[in-house]
């Protein structure tokens, strides 16, 4: 998988979910990234708050990006994920490759919930 893929994938099923779980959490009296209402910044760990739309969330990434070259293969830089490898059933071929990591932060705003009462 791609490192960009992989981030965007990463931040729309994120938003994906905070959709679906507002909707669950509505009929529950509950609500989630409410607007208009005052929180102390040093609470809310510095993030920053939009009396508007919300806080502005980040989703911090960690990510192990692996070079991989083999002969008989297209060389390239992708994400790994876990235990995943990749191969050839019934082949046997030379390869080399390189792991690296980077981390980086996105910052992201919720959507919007209800008004605080």
């Amino acid at each position: 998988m791609n490192l960009k893929d992989f981030v965007r994938d990463t931040l729309t099923q994120i938003v994906d979910g905070v959709i679906e779980a507002r909707k669950i959490l509505v009929e529950k009296n509950a609500d989630v990234n409410p607007i208009g209402g005052h929180f102390d910044q040093a609470a809310l760990g510095g993030k920053q708050w939009s009396f508007e739309k919300g806080i502005t969330e980040f989703v911090n990434f960690n990510v192990a990006l692996t070079q991989e070259d083999a002969t008989g293969t297209k060389g390239g830089i992708g994400v790994f994920l876990g235990g995943v490898g990749l191969g050839a059933q019934g082949r046997s071929e030379a390869s080399s490759g390189s792991l690296s990591r980077i981390e980086f932060r996105v910052p992201i705003l919720l959507p919007p919930g209800g008004k605080l009462k």
